[in-house]
């Protein structure tokens, strides 16, 4: 009885995790549509949400703040590939791409890493991932129905698909870190990965350069409830707080109750999540067809995860 109950708390935490996260995507699109550059509207998120963990680390556990020479290569990559570019080729795509559709091929980030164990590291993996690529390539043509030669923009498209690319970086970077002989703890990890893809975006952009301006605004009137006519700053902050660091401790806490399998597999709800909340504040919509190939996204992605998880 005690380990259902278990269960459903983690089913219950990490629901909430996806669902705010889901809701980001509407919140960070509408400050796109405001005016809001895609690289500065990342560099904004990845530094507020760095603050905050840097400030929760620092209270609680000032002994994680230390960076073992090992960590360096791994901690500096996770940063720019796995947090700064996921953030930037996302927003990229929000720009071109319905939410929903931005969504789901960043989500086929673990076929990428499936064929990544399989050929690269040459590690034992299930023959399914050759279905898992194919249906997710199928997934793919249909969500961007190719025999119209593209229902969206090319530059959208390729922006979604570079941060699945990012994203794969990402849990390959996270995988090789929890194989270390004292991995460093979720939240750590997440901290630095913020804090260094702050500093890629210092170096690329510095602060001193930032249009605060923008963030006086308010979103587009047209959006209409509840994103139009809202402060940009206020979107911003949610974006930040609700939309980064609220969901991630969501996740986290979940996994205390959950297995990987397990977690994984209700991790595919937030592009469910995003379809329907940008349907019905920001009035986007995706065909029959479309949807169809959202679903067999997802079940090239569960496939995949199958096969991974042999090892």
């Amino acid at each position: 009885m005690a380990a259902r109950r278990s269960l459903w708390v983690g089913y219950t935490l990490y629901l909430l995790g996806a669902f705010t996260f889901a809701i980001n995507g509407s919140v960070s699109k509408a400050i796109l549509l405001s005016g809001m550059d895609a690289a500065r509207l990342s560099q904004l998120r990845v530094t507020g949400a760095f603050v905050i963990l840097l400030a929760f680390i620092v209270i609680s556990r000032p002994r994680r703040l230390v960076i073992h020479r090992s960590e360096w290569p791994f901690l500096i990559a996770y940063g720019i590939l796995g947090v700064a570019m996921t953030q930037y080729l996302f927003f990229v795509a929000l720009r071109y791409l319905p939410v929903g559709v931005a969504l789901l091929i960043e989500f086929t980030a673990p076929v990428f890493v499936a064929l990544w164990f399989r050929f690269a590291l040459r590690e034992p993996t299930r023959r399914t991932v050759w279905l898992a690529l194919t249906v997710a390539l199928v997934g793919l043509a249909l969500v961007a129905e190719v025999w119209r030669g593209f229902s969206f923009e090319v530059i959208g498209l390729l922006a979604a698909l570079g941060a699945a690319l990012a994203l794969s970086a990402h849990y390959l970077i996270t995988d090789r870190q929890m194989r270390l002989p004292e991995p460093r703890d979720p939240v750590s990890l997440t901290m630095w990965g913020f804090g260094f893809a702050s500093l890629f975006w210092v170096v690329v952009q510095p602060w001193w350069s930032f249009p605060w301006s923008d963030l006086s605004g308010t979103s587009l009137e047209d959006l209409g409830a509840p994103l139009g006519d809202q402060p940009l700053w206020g979107l911003s902050l949610w974006m930040i707080v609700m939309g980064t660091v609220v969901p991630f401790w969501l996740v986290v806490a979940s996994m205390r109750h959950l297995r990987a399998s397990q977690a994984s597999v209700i991790g595919l709800t937030e592009p469910l999540l995003a379809i329907l909340i940008a349907w019905l504040v920001l009035s986007e919509s995706l065909g029959i067809v479309q949807l169809i190939g959202g679903a067999l996204i997802l079940t090239g992605v569960v496939l995949a995860e199958r096969s991974r998880q042999q090892r």
